[in-house]
């Protein structure tokens, strides 16, 4: 079988766009064939291809650089008094005595919860990534430990989200009343709450004072109102405090967009909304980087910011107050990357230990945040490489792994790569780590992580990066370099083109001597992905010896495959009829420089949907030894018919 790009050196195109900034592939994203628009020859003097360069993540965005808040005369002197201990009503009204505990307002957010989640709670359980949970018998002692998924959604009161959304405000109170007295129960009488107790984590914390301000209805329409309001105080002084000096990443964005919401909310909240305005601003600026993807490289954290962020701008709608702009251009700027990890069914892919988020839940987010825009193709430090050629979508993992600080469930994904064709996944990756202990078994949550239950090339059974214990990532890839240019084979009538990506990284140099480089190259009909697996000695002089290896296609829910004869190749056939095809080329075909098989094995796998919910799927794995002085592997996946 033969490639449109097997030709030994293809011709490099500078990338190309039209008279609106269009690049040849959003081209085809807005439906533009061709023929219709045909591109223009590069000239001599354009500026060349995306450079290859090492990929940092650790530089955070200066929203200085987007938009410059502006203070007006005496802010910066009331944010310092706050910040000092001085109470709110002292600098608004020094003269008067403290407003009685209220709300100045109802809050109406365009975030809808999970009706199904909500309904469940009516019904009297908690429905948590596919687990049921009776109300009743569920434990909320600081001391308890629940599965991560549950803990979660009980000690941030996201449930108030979903139950809001199954029924009207009156035939839900009495249930959020009851779960809410029996968490007052078991917190409110701490009189020095423990970060290190999963309800007064930061991240928890700011997400449950959030939610309370929002949903205020559910909770202060009967014999609890008093009692929340107290709650509510109390916790915005908690969060006063220790936004400022702990947590990182998203637990701080919601510490501190809680802390901005209840100076909106309650009298006299001035000093703290400028107080809370300014610690936003400068965690969302630590939170991500300059292309607008958050450090630690997850999509779910990604959602929940914009989710922190919609609601907290509903808080400044219902005061009649405008947002500051750059809390209006972070969320603009958080858009563009999830949507990068959209398949053509709509949901994402799985990255960083998440299952693949449904549709629904992405399309509601979108649609509530008020953001419409393109995908973030070609990103420099979120590390999610896009490809879009007709009906193929391709993700490629070319960022290094995130840094500790940042790190939720750092898994070692780098290079790895996820494929659609249409609404099926044809390669995908297992995910599922971070919903370890529902569906999901907790001791296979380590085994999620690692580099072998990803799409991409792994050495002696290694890691590519050190999987820690509690999501937390070790030593290994450090240096990250990606390449994003067109390429084409053929001349006149006979040209055919498509997008090459690059990209290298050093996880195994330490231990093997080796660098992995991987070569996608997508053809613009997306019926072709030609790929490369190259093992390149990290100094001048090679190790001696060989190291087995294993480049692993793990394959999505519903695709049959059947090995080819000569084992050499395989056929996949998709939920909806489609047939693909894989092939082994060049080197990968037989043997390597030292004489060694290489064969295609069919394997088990598993993947993890976006409710957490594992699938038992299976793998190819292309296998063998490799030289330590070097070694090169070519495959082809092709459509056909």
């Amino acid at each position: 079988m033969e490639s449109l790009f097997s030709a030994d050196k293809p011709e490099d195109l500078a990338h190309v766009e039209d008279a609106e900034g269009r690049s040849s592939e959003d081209q085809g994203a807005l439906g533009l064939g061709p023929g219709e628009e045909p591109l223009r020859q590069a000239s001599e003097d354009a500026p060349p291809p995306f450079p290859a360069e090492p990929i940092d993540n650790s530089r955070a965005l200066a929203l200085s650089d987007v938009i410059a808040p502006r203070a007006r005369p005496g802010e910066a002197l009331i944010r310092l008094a706050y910040r000092m201990g001085v109470p709110g009503h002292a600098l608004t009204a020094p003269f008067r005595k403290s407003p009685a505990k209220r709300l100045l307002a109802t809050v109406i957010t365009p975030i809808t919860g999970n009706r199904a989640s909500g309904m469940a709670l009516r019904a009297g359980y908690f429905q948590v990534h596919g687990v049921k949970q009776p109300i009743g018998t569920l434990d909320l002692a600081p001391g308890t430990r629940l599965a991560p998924g549950l803990e979660r959604s009980i000690h941030s009161f996201s449930w108030l989200s979903d139950l809001s959304a199954c029924a009207p405000r009156a035939e839900c109170t009495g249930v959020a009343e009851r779960i809410a007295t029996a968490w007052l129960d078991a917190h409110q009488g701490r009189t020095r709450p423990s970060a290190n107790c999963a309800a007064w984590d930061l991240e928890n914390t700011g997400l449950r004072l959030l939610s309370w301000l929002v949903h205020a209805p559910l909770l202060l329409s009967g014999d609890l109102k008093s009692r929340m309001l107290d709650a509510m105080e109390d916790t915005a002084h908690w969060l006063d405090r220790k936004a400022l000096r702990s947590g990182a990443g998203l637990g701080q964005v919601a510490g501190w967009a809680a802390v901005t919401a209840a100076g909106l909310l309650f009298p006299e909240g001035r000093p703290r909304r400028l107080y809370g305005e300014a610690g936003l601003i400068k965690a969302l600026g630590d939170f991500v980087a300059e292309d607008g993807g958050n450090l630690g490289r997850c999509p779910q954290a990604q959602m929940d910011a914009i989710r922190a962020l919609t609601d907290l701008v509903s808080c400044y709608e219902a005061v009649n107050r405008d947002a500051p702009e750059a809390l209006l251009v972070m969320r603009e700027l958080l858009v563009p990357p999830l949507l990068a990890l959209r398949h053509g069914d709509g949901a994402l892919g799985n990255w960083q230990g998440h299952g693949a988020i449904c549709a629904d839940q992405v399309s509601a987010l979108i649609v509530a945040s008020g953001v419409r825009t393109r995908p973030l193709n070609e990103p420099k430090h979120w590390g999610y490489q896009r490809v879009r050629a007709a009906q193929t979508t391709v993700q490629f993992d070319a960022g290094p792994p995130p840094r500790a600080r940042h790190t939720r469930i750092g898994c070692a994904s780098t290079l790895a790569f996820e494929m659609s064709d249409g609404a099926s996944r044809v390669i995908v990756n297992c995910g599922g780590s971070a919903l370890a202990g529902g569906l999901v078994p907790a001791h296979i949550g380590k085994g999620l992580r690692a580099t072998a239950a990803h799409s991409t090339l792994v050495l002696d059974d290694a890691n590519s990066t050190a999987v820690l214990l509690h999501g937390k990532l070790g030593r290994g890839a450090e240096t990250v370099e990606v390449e994003r240019r067109i390429v084409g084979t053929g001349t006149g009538s006979q040209r055919r083109e498509g997008v090459r990506l690059e990209a290298s990284h050093d996880g195994y140099a330490q231990r093997f001597g080796l660098i992995h480089e991987r070569l996608l190259t997508i053809a613009n009909d997306g019926n072709e992905i030609a790929g490369e697996d190259v093992l390149v000695p990290s100094t001048r002089k090679g190790k001696r010896g060989k190291v087995g290896f294993a480049i692993r296609f793990h394959l999505g829910k519903g695709v049959e495959a059947h090995l080819a004869e000569d084992r050499l190749g395989a056929s996949l056939l998709l939920p909806d009829g489609k047939l693909w095809q894989l092939r082994l080329r060049g080197e990968a075909q037989g043997v390597i420089g030292g004489g060694e098989e290489i064969k295609l094995t069919r394997d088990d796998s598993i993947w993890v949907d976006g409710e957490g919910r594992p699938h038992a799927t299976e793998q190819l794995v292309i296998e063998g030894l490799a030289s330590r002085s070097g070694a090169h592997f070519s495959w082809l996946l092709k459509k056909m018919g």
